[in-house]
C-alpha cells in the first residue's frame, strides 16, 4: 500500500513544488540527487546530466549555461503553466507579468497619450459648460462660439442637449462628441450637464462700450444694482439670476476686490450672465456722486445688528421708491466699506423673524439681494 518507488515520489514533489515560491526550486536539486543515492534501483531511470560542447581552434568549450542562469530558467518555467513554457515572457498571464513589471520598472508600459480636442493655442477662449449657459452663449451671440463638446451616448439624444446642438449647428460651430472624462477634465469636476463650449471670454461692460441690447421698455423709474466686492462667483451667479428675474434695468460691479465673470458665474445664474451685461467701474465713489447730482437717490444696505449710524435706517418694507434708485450691495462678511455709506441717502434692513443666535444675524449676500430688490420693484409696480 504504502511501496511508493522514490520516481514517484519525485513527481508528486515536482507538482506540489511549482504550487509554492520559486526559492524552493534548488532544493528539488539536492532532494533529486539524494533520491538516487537512497533507491540505487530507480537511479537507473534519471537520466545522468550531460555536458556538451563544440570544439574551437583552442580546445573545447563549455556550452552549460551559468548556475544563476539555469536556476532563474527553472523557476520561469515552474511560474508558468505548460502552454506558456515555451514562450517568450509576451505569454506570461496579465497577474504575472503586472509583478514582474514592479520588478523592472523600464519595462512597464507607458501610457499612450491622446490628442486633446481643445486647441492648445485658444488662451483667449474658454469653456462654458451646463445647458443654459451653453445655449444662451450661442443664441445671445456675445461670445465667438469655436467648438461644442456633447457627451456620447444616450444623454446627447435629450430634448435639452439636441436644441444647443441645432443651435451650434446654425452658427456653424463645430460639434464633437467624447466622454464623461474628457467633459470632467474640461470644467475641472463642476456639473456640465453633458454640454460644453469652447467661447471667448465674457468681461465688464462700460461707459464707453455699453450694451446695445438693453433697453428700458417702461416708463417707472429706473433701478440699478451696485455690487461692491462680492468675491464669490455662485453668489455673483444668484444675484444676476434674481436681477434679470425681477426686472433690475442694469447691474453694476466694482473691478477691484471682485470676482470676474466665469464660467461659474454663468453656470451659478443659469446663463443669465450670458444675455444681461454686467457694468464695471474702477471708482464706484465718482459714479454714485455722478447720478446722486442727476437726481438719482443712493441707497445703502446694513445687516440687521447695525448699530447706530449718521444715515437713516429703513426697513426695506417701508422704503417707497418713487425716482430713479441705485441699490448698494456690500460683500461677503465685511459689507459696504464706508466710503460708500457715507454716499448714500437711506439704508434698508431686512428685519428678522426671531431673535437670532450669534453668528447667524444676517443674510447670505444673493438671498438678502433677492428680497431687497423684490421690495423694491413691489414699490415701484405699485406706484404705477
Amino acid at each position: 500500500m504504502w511501496g511508493f518507488s522514490m520516481s514517484h515520489q519525485h513527481r508528486l514533489l515536482l507538482v506540489s513544488r511549482s504550487f509554492q515560491q520559486p526559492a524552493l526550486v534548488s532544493q528539488f536539486a539536492s532532494h533529486h540527487v539524494t533520491a538516487a543515492r537512497l533507491n540505487p534501483e530507480d537511479s537507473s531511470r534519471i537520466k545522468p546530466v550531460v555536458k556538451r560542447g563544440r570544439k574551437v581552434s583552442d580546445g573545447w568549450q563549455d556550452r552549460e549555461r551559468p548556475f544563476q542562469q539555469k536556476k532563474w530558467k527553472n523557476e520561469n518555467t515552474v511560474l508558468q503553466k505548460p502552454s506558456q513554457r515555451m514562450g517568450d515572457d509576451r505569454r506570461v498571464s496579465s497577474e504575472l507579468r503586472k509583478l514582474c513589471l514592479e520588478d523592472f520598472p523600464s519595462e512597464r508600459e507607458r501610457p499612450v497619450r491622446q490628442k486633446s480636442t481643445v486647441d492648445s493655442k485658444s488662451e483667449d477662449f474658454e469653456i462654458v459648460f451646463g445647458i443654459s449657459p451653453c445655449l444662451l452663449a450661442l443664441t445671445q451671440g456675445r461670445r465667438k462660439a469655436r467648438k461644442l463638446f456633447v457627451k456620447d451616448g444616450e444623454a446627447s439624444h435629450r430634448a435639452s442637449v439636441l436644441k444647443v446642438c441645432e443651435e451650434a449647428h446654425k452658427k456653424g460651430v463645430q460639434v464633437h462628441r467624447v466622454s464623461k472624462r474628457d467633459l470632467d477634465k474640461m470644467c475641472e469636476g463642476r456639473v456640465h450637464q453633458g454640454v460644453c463650449l469652447q467661447a471667448s471670454a465674457l468681461s465688464f461692460l462700460t461707459e464707453k462700450n455699453p450694451d446695445s441690447a438693453a433697453k428700458i421698455k417702461h416708463n417707472a423709474p429706473p433701478l440699478w444694482l451696485i455690487l461692491e466686492g462680492i468675491q464669490d462667483p455662485m453668489n455673483l451667479g444668484a444675484i444676476l439670476r434674481s436681477s434679470y428675474f425681477l426686472g433690475v434695468d442694469r447691474v453694476a460691479s466694482s473691478l477691484h476686490n471682485s470676482c470676474p465673470l466665469s464660467p461659474v458665474v454663468s453656470k451659478a445664474s443659469s446663463g443669465v450672465m450670458e444675455a444681461m451685461g454686467v457694468y464695471g467701474y474702477k471708482n464706484l465713489e465718482e459714479m454714485l456722486k455722478s447720478k446722486a447730482a442727476q437726481g438719482w437717490e443712493v441707497v445703502g444696505t446694513v445687516g440687521a445688528e447695525a448699530g447706530e449710524s449718521e444715515v437713516p435706517v429703513t426697513k426695506c418694507s417701508d422704503f417707497k421708491m418713487t425716482k430713479p434708485t441705485l441699490l448698494l450691495m456690500g460683500g461677503e462678511g465685511g459689507g459696504l466699506s464706508k466710503d460708500l455709506i457715507s454716499l448714500c441717502q437711506t439704508l434698508l434692513t431686512i428685519p428678522p423673524g426671531r431673535d437670532l443666535f450669534p453668528g447667524v444675524e444676517s443674510l447670505n449676500v444673493s438671498v438678502a439681494a433677492g428680497i431687497l430688490l423684490h421690495s423694491l420693484m413691489f414699490s415701484r409696480r405699485s406706484r404705477r
